[in-house]
């Protein structure tokens, strides 16, 4: 095999297997990058058997074939050279010559016939927007179980319906529900269960791409395929039922408070200083016209701010962990408002976006006792 291939889209592509590449694994083959010319290009493959991504670049291909290299070394080789054309020749004992510059390197690879074979990509189920698909993930995986024990909720429920697309992520304590009406060309519905790491990846997958970009989704019986243009993730779908979550969203909220986004993340975060290293527990009291967020540690000191809002409900006062309260309002967006929905000082609270955009969000928080 022999090629010459421009250093920045190799990097590039490399880059986006880094996170699937196994860095520490007692089967070697794993930490290496499969590189297969033909044609006009070069299409990189890593896998670590739970999850495979496939990606492409254009090079001059003066012989055919494929092989194996080491993606670390590789990468960190590859990012340190000039930004010129590096020519590749593969010999075959499996070790790979580069040329680049004035710069002459021998790396070791590994045979191409040990690499574990990827499965085949499905006809499409979908046809998803790319911005869309990251929001979703972007607004729900940080609820996700990081408990092994518990191998259902360690990552989201995407549920596709012909009209509609929901993610939905819950560790127990809270709940994250992003859900997009539009016609995705679903002729059916289809039900999976995707890990986090998968999400993970797919975000770096889907962070260059245009506002315009479309996901083409396909599954079969073990595995979840995401195409983006020239590139592919394949994720193993993750066992085990997912909890009924429809039981656990609230059917109705007495109370509701309008709240600026900016200052009551910009609260929280302060007085979440002086919660406690475990719990993140604070008090946040409601009354009309004013919420107040207090936290005290009897060896650091105590705090206590005031917000307005728009509230003319009765006084309440509820615990909620404070890292939990910031991940919503991270993830909400830049909008003016949130709304706090809840009933008393024992029931879950709920957090939306007070203005919609496109896309329903809803965020149920356990409460703590404090």
């Amino acid at each position: 095999m022999e090629f010459t291939v421009n250093r920045s889209d190799l990097v590039r592509e490399l880059s986006l297997s880094q996170g699937v590449v196994e860095k520490k694994t007692t089967i070697p083959i794993l930490s290496n990058v499969l590189i297969e010319a033909s044609g006009d290009g070069l299409q990189l493959t890593a896998t670590d058997l739970e999850l495979a991504i496939e990606c492409s670049c254009p090079a001059e291909v003066k012989t055919a074939g494929a092989g194996t290299l080491p993606a670390k070394r590789l990468l960190d080789y590859a990012r340190l050279l000039p930004d010129a054309p590096i020519h590749f020749r593969f010999t075959e004992s499996h070790w790979a010559n580069l040329t680049c510059g004035r710069a002459r390197t021998k790396i070791a690879g590994m045979s191409r016939e040990s690499f574990p074979e990827v499965p085949g990509r499905p006809p499409a189920l979908a046809e998803i927007p790319a911005a869309v698909l990251v929001k979703l993930i972007n607004r729900t995986a940080f609820a996700v179980s990081v408990e092994e024990s518990r191998f259902a909720l360690n990552g989201a429920q995407l549920l596709l319906a012909p009209e509609r697309l929901t993610m939905v992520a819950t560790d127990g304590h809270r709940l994250a529900l992003c859900e997009e009406t539009g016609d995705f060309g679903a002729a059916a519905a289809h039900k999976a269960l995707i890990p986090k790491k998968a999400m993970m990846e797919l975000l770096k997958l889907l962070h260059d791409d245009d506002p315009e970009a479309k996901v083409e989704f396909s599954a079969d019986e073990n595995h979840l395929f995401f195409g983006a243009g020239r590139r592919l993730l394949v994720s193993r779908k993750l066992t085990g039922n997912f909890p009924d979550y429809e039981r656990v969203l609230p059917a109705e909220h007495p109370n509701r408070v309008a709240l600026s986004r900016e200052e009551f993340r910009a609260a929280v975060e302060r007085v979440a200083q002086f919660s406690d290293e475990r719990s993140h527990a604070i008090r946040i009291g409601f009354s009309p016209g004013e919420v107040k967020l207090h936290a005290s540690l009897s060896d650091t000191g105590s705090t206590e701010e005031t917000l307005p809002a728009v509230y003319d409900g009765p006084e309440v006062q509820v615990g909620f962990n404070a890292q939990y309260i910031m991940d919503f309002l991270r993830a909400v967006g830049e909008g003016e408002e949130v709304l706090f929905l809840f009933r008393d000082s024992n029931s879950a609270g709920e957090l939306r976006p007070a203005e919609g955009d496109g896309l329903s969000y809803r965020y149920i928080v356990m409460p703590m006792r404090i």
